[in-house]
């Protein structure tokens, strides 16, 4: 039988966004004591395009086919999230290649989507690619050094979501379609501008 997903059954909600930043890296530059500050990237994890493979992750990063990160191998992050931590705490908007989440998008809510073990798809023009929510994405204590003393604490609960790629397929910075299911647990709502 095959495994009908929210687009197919027709209960899903297609919210046009942006997708702002795409990371990728071989290295986890945020790894030890913050005092020391990052490790350095060999190359720059700001990407304008990323290829991601069912159950494995994205080809390139530090977490593709790690069997303890599968369920966890994609993580996105609502710009708007960032947005608000800056504006909440009176400094300029971040650069979101900074919170090292795998997408960051502009436009939906995707905090709400954590805990949910919904089913959804990102489309940037190359084809829908499939993903399953998660659990949320938790910040660390790096943000205080990366982003701004007190990011930290701001983005807890809007920290994102990890998810499980569920199809191969491409992604884009730019125009995108979000496609989310319909039924109210896992229901977002695009995301409102502060």
């Amino acid at each position: 039988m095959q495994e009908e997903t929210a687009e197919d059954a027709g209960a899903a909600r297609r919210i046009p966004v942006e997708i702002v930043a795409l990371v990728a890296s071989p290295v986890h530059a945020y790894e030890g004591r913050p005092a020391d500050g990052p490790r350095p990237d060999p190359e720059d994890p700001r990407k304008d395009r990323i290829e991601v493979r069912s159950g494995l992750g994205v080809v390139g990063d530090r977490y593709f086919d790690h069997p303890a990160h599968r369920r966890a191998s994609v993580t996105l992050l609502s710009a708007e999230a960032l947005d608000g931590v800056a504006a909440g705490l009176g400094v300029p908007p971040f650069d979101p290649v900074l919170a090292r989440r795998t997408v960051v998008l502009r436009g939906a809510a995707v905090d709400a989507l954590a805990g949910s073990g919904a089913e959804f798809a990102l489309d940037s023009g190359d084809g829908p690619v499939r993903f399953r929510a998660h659990r949320a994405a938790h910040p660390c204590r790096w943000m205080d050094v990366v982003l701004a003393p007190g990011a930290f604490k701001a983005l807890r609960g809007r920290g994102g979501v990890r998810c499980e790629p569920l199809s191969d397929g491409v992604l884009r910075r730019g125009p995108a379609v979000l496609i989310v299911p319909v039924e109210p647990a896992t229901a977002i709502a695009p995301a409102r501008q502060r």
